[in-house]
């Protein structure tokens, strides 16, 4: 597993890992329709693309097939975090997550944000972030709730 930062060309794949780690949350966690409605973000929403472009993120792949994927943006806030559903649960978060603090930390960063999906939050919490509150948001008129999570870096 090679882990590499994240570059314009790799959108489409990203947008591929997206799709994929979204689809394989279990249905207990999230229905049909939502899947769906989020999974379609990716392609409808800009400010995925303005992410890759403009922030700062790491891939982890296997030979040619990118598995996993982080990205900063702006500099303080973790905005995308996805993992191809065969390879979660595996370490390739936690290593990316490592990484991603890191960089901010030698950026002088002084915290990260995020908003944490139901699945994702548990790994955010082994990894000392704490929740600042739970939020509920509208996608394509789909209610979803998430985590706002936070981490203080330098003290």
């Amino acid at each position: 597993m090679n882990l590499r930062q994240i570059t314009t060309k790799d959108q489409v794949d990203l947008k591929k890992v997206y799709f994929d780690s979204i689809q394989s949350i279990n249905k207990e966690m999230y229905s049909k329709e939502q899947k769906k409605a989020w999974s379609s973000q990716a392609w409808e929403n800009p400010n995925f693309n303005n992410t890759i472009i403009n922030g700062k993120g790491w891939l982890i792949n296997d030979k040619e097939k990118i598995i996993a994927f982080a990205s900063r943006f702006p500099k303080n806030k973790i905005s995308l975090f996805y993992c191809r559903g065969e390879y979660q649960r595996k370490g390739y978060g936690s290593r990316l997550l490592y990484k991603i603090e890191n960089e901010a930390m030698k950026e002088d960063v002084e915290f990260l944000s995020t908003e944490a999906s139901l699945l994702s939050f548990r790994l955010f919490i082994k990894h000392n972030w704490q929740i600042v509150r739970k939020e509920k948001i509208i996608i394509k008129n789909i209610f979803f709730e998430r985590y706002k999570m936070i981490k203080i870096l330098k003290r």
